[in-house]
């Protein structure tokens, strides 16, 4: 394997891991506020805040892994 093939297989694993590991955890995290919503349906504002602020945080890895795939692609 020469060192291009090794640098698209790890670009690759990048972009993999970065996409993979976002998409779980908004999942995730949708599921866990939506269940925290249907047992107090009182505290829907805060769970809603809370949930919207850690998927814009879970989104962020994604973003990150893209500019590392990038950097990684141009350098």
């Amino acid at each position: 394997m020469d060192s291009e093939m090794a640098k698209m297989v790890v670009i690759g694993s990048v972009i993999v891991a970065g996409t993979i590991t976002p998409a779980l955890m908004i999942g995730r995290i949708g599921t866990t506020a939506a269940e925290a919503i249907g047992r107090n349906p009182e505290a829907a504002s805060k769970i809603q805040t809370a949930m919207v602020l850690s998927l814009a945080f879970a989104e962020a890895i994604a973003i990150y892994s893209l500019v590392v795939a990038l950097i990684l692609k141009f350098v």
